[in-house]
């Protein structure tokens, strides 16, 4: 007579997770502007973490298989990876004004805005993409030996950086739709989106590198392939939803037409925002250029390394998205306090899981980059990155969520004089000096990573707190 009502208590707490969890799989319509704080930020961030993990995976699956193909097959990845990041830089800085743009009209409810706004931007990366794919391709070569390839990475490697770099329209199309489709709170059709794309290259990949059967074997060639196609894929089931979605944000024929006016408002948002990318990309450019100095076999552990990194970190990118989406919707309906409320508590969200996912790094780093690497030396390397870097997660928790806050008010200035001070004022002359001049070769560029992330996380709880932010207009 007496458990019956001990049993309710506790069922409907579970009852409710679940049905959240559903809720934000599914894409369920919600008014972010309103309500629970915790449960905006769960429906959200559920299918933002989703979706950025899915990002990375497609990183992940290249080095799983190219892995197979030796340390100068893996070299080039990691390359052509930091040449990618010019591409990656550009578009996720539009994303960020498309995002900010997005947010703050449907805050307004104001819909069509925001589609207008979704249109442009995509106009502006279709420009942007065929401009840097073109480039891109035609320099291959020169721009694998500009960082630091040997004759042999760069003879292994041209075929996939011309692929990779001259695809990149698939790459950065689909940035830019599921940028609008998060500042919209649609979260979960850019999650599905990525899921597709990620499904395509994980059959295709295998496939075109090793060519069971009939098919021929491309090698790393059919790696850039996979990759292509996968995210051409999930860039149109994007588009198709944007046509035909039932959610907040639908494009129809009367927002087909190029607004120079909008779309300049939308570029110059995105300049601060591509050069605070820049800032914070460009960087570990420089870090893989002092690692180059060290060898092949360095620059593949460093490679394995990175990769399992950005996969652990995906999490802190979906959160701070989740926080800049609410931000922005906040600011459109009137509600700083509510903007800066949900802020906090997506930081404490993130400064918990990421410090979960540090431990299990620590741990399970010799596991984790054995499935990458075959070469005892680039295992070790690797293994050494990966456990240093991580020590810096829960900082970097908390530092992405306040800059991506300020991204969601629009304010993209301050996070790049942020980014600017942590990693090239303090970050890469640091890893310079440890590893060059201290004797700790790539340990030493290891150890200024987690370094630049408190420095960052310092900087923005400071210039946050000042509150600027919420004056900012869009």
């Amino acid at each position: 007579m007496t458990s019956a009502p001990d049993v309710a208590p506790r069922a409907a707490p579970r009852a409710s997770f679940w049905r959240d969890v559903r809720d934000a799989l599914r894409g369920v319509e919600h008014d972010y502007t309103t309500g629970s704080i915790r449960r905006a930020i769960f429906l959200l961030a559920v299918p933002m973490v989703l979706e950025m993990s899915m990002e990375s995976v497609f990183a992940v699956v290249d080095a799983f298989f190219v892995g197979r193909l030796g340390a100068a097959a893996v070299a080039t990845i990691g390359l052509v990876e930091s040449l990618m990041i010019v591409i990656y830089t550009v578009a996720m800085g539009l994303g960020i004004g498309l995002t900010a743009t997005v947010a703050r009209r449907i805050g307004e409810k104001d819909a069509d805005g925001a589609a207008r706004a979704t249109v442009q931007g995509l106009l502006l990366a279709l420009a942007l993409s065929t401009v840097l794919g073109v480039l891109g391709a035609r320099f291959a070569p020169a721009l694998l030996a500009l960082m630091g390839a040997d004759a042999e990475v760069v003879a292994t490697g041209t075929g996939f950086a011309r692929i990779a770099l001259g695809g990149n329209g698939a790459v950065f199309l689909l940035f830019l739709v599921n940028a609008a489709f998060r500042g919209a709170g649609d979260a979960a059709v850019a999650m599905r989106a990525l899921v597709l794309g990620n499904a395509v290259n994980i059959a295709l990949a295998p496939l075109l590198i090793f060519g069971p059967g009939p098919v021929p074997a491309l090698g790393l060639e059919g790696a850039a392939i996979a990759t292509v196609v996968g995210r051409g894929i999930g860039f149109g089931y994007a588009l198709r939803h944007l046509a035909r979605g039932r959610g907040a944000l639908r494009v129809d024929r009367r927002h087909l037409a190029l607004e120079p006016r909008a779309m300049l408002d939308i570029a110059t948002l995105s300049g601060w925002g591509t050069v605070q990318v820049a800032i914070g990309s460009m960087s570990w450019i420089g870090l893989v250029r002092l690692i180059a100095t060290f060898g092949a076999t360095a620059v593949a552990g460093y490679t394995i390394a990175i990769r399992i990194l950005l996969f652990a970190l995906m999490p802190a990118y979906g959160v701070g998205a989740a926080a800049a989406t609410m931000v922005g919707q906040a600011l459109g309906a009137g509600d700083p306090q509510r903007a800066e409320r949900a802020v906090w508590v997506a930081a404490r969200i993130n400064m918990a899981v990421l410090g979960l996912a540090g431990v299990i790094a620590w741990v399970g780093a010799p596991t984790f980059v054995a499935w990458f690497a075959e070469g005892a030396a680039v295992r070790t390397i690797a293994a050494d990155g990966l456990r240093t870097m991580a020590l810096g997660f829960p900082l970097y928790a908390l530092g992405m969520v306040l800059e991506q806050s300020f991204n969601g008010a629009g304010d993209t200035r301050t996070p790049s004089w942020m980014n600017l001070v942590a990693f090239w004022l303090l970050q890469i002359p640091l890893a310079w000096a440890l590893s060059q001049r201290a004797g700790l070769g790539v340990h030493g560029v290891f150890v200024a990573v987690p370094i630049a992330y408190t420095a960052l996380a310092a900087i923005s709880a400071f210039f946050f707190r000042r509150g600027g932010w919420k004056a900012q207009r869009v």
